[in-house]
């Protein structure tokens, strides 16, 4: 959303100190009423909530974003076929060279969203701002001086354009509803303590002695580290390629999901089990 760095991490400071306590809320709770049900709960609410929550920290954080897509729409005009979805797990081991790509990697990282208009096979990518459009360039075959070369001048022109067409650099920090955007920030950490707060005590309760840790270390790794690793990549490659600025979190969403009914049909309840067992 473009807000400033420094403002931004002041925002997630102070929603990450006001849900904090939770922690120890949550985990108070488990040990009344369950561990299960809580970190169920809080992945149903993540799902649900998600869409609304992002769009509403847009519009209370950055409304220019919504005001300049409202009034002059960014579309990539392009040979549908060639634009690819820009998965990369491992940064700059494939390469994007379609001016397609050149052009709806560059509106990603703006932070942009965008349509994509059909256009005749061969037809170089262009994007329209209001009024203006910007040529792309095929990135195929050049040096890899020329493609810097030719990046930097595409982005120039296309900061040009979208800056006058209403799109800001950065987020004015005037317009930034500071209480509204620490609230929608502050419900999201709510959700991580609703699964972390309850969730340390559920899996030592769930294996028993001789392979807890074991047990607990290969899931959990694998759940960070895999899943949550690759979220990234898989955003951008989604955002990238629908325009839509909100795709990406569909892989969060889906793994709130998949976490809830695997959850809810396979794992037992553990308050109350004897872990010495």
């Amino acid at each position: 959303l473009k807000v400033d760095s420094t403002v931004a991490y002041l925002l997630i400071a102070a929603a990450l100190f006001l849900a904090t306590p939770f922690f120890l809320f949550f985990g108070w709770l488990s040990d009344r009423i369950g561990r299960k049900k809580i970190i169920m709960a809080g992945c149903l609410l993540a799902a649900v909530t998600y869409f609304p929550i992002f769009k509403g920290i847009t519009h209370f954080a950055n409304p220019g974003v919504e005001e300049a897509s409202r009034n002059s729409p960014a579309v990539v005009v392009a040979d549908k076929d060639t634009c690819s979805f820009q998965f990369d797990p491992i940064p700059g081991t494939r390469k994007f060279t379609s001016s397609c790509d050149q052009a709806t990697a560059a509106l990603a990282r703006a932070g942009v969203p965008y349509s994509v208009e059909s256009a005749p096979a061969g037809t170089l990518a262009q994007v329209r701002v209001g009024d203006a459009s910007v040529a792309s360039f095929e990135a195929a075959g050049l040096s890899g001086d020329d493609v810097k070369a030719k990046t930097a001048a595409f982005g120039g022109e296309l900061k040009t354009a979208l800056g006058a067409a209403g799109y800001t650099e950065k987020a004015p920090t005037d317009r930034i509803n500071v209480p509204m955007t620490i609230f929608l920030l502050w419900i999201l950490v709510i959700y991580v303590t609703m699964v972390y707060g309850p969730i340390a005590a559920y899996l030592v309760e769930l294996f028993p002695t001789q392979i807890r840790y074991t047990s607990m270390s290969l899931p959990y790794h694998i759940g960070n580290g895999w899943f949550g690793g690759f979220l990234p990549a898989i955003s951008f490659a989604l955002v990238a390629a629908t325009g839509n600025l909100y795709y990406g979190l569909w892989y969060p969403i889906g793994i709130a999901v998949m976490t809830l009914i695997i959850g809810t049909l396979f794992l037992r309840e553990t308050k109350d089990v004897d872990i010495t067992k």
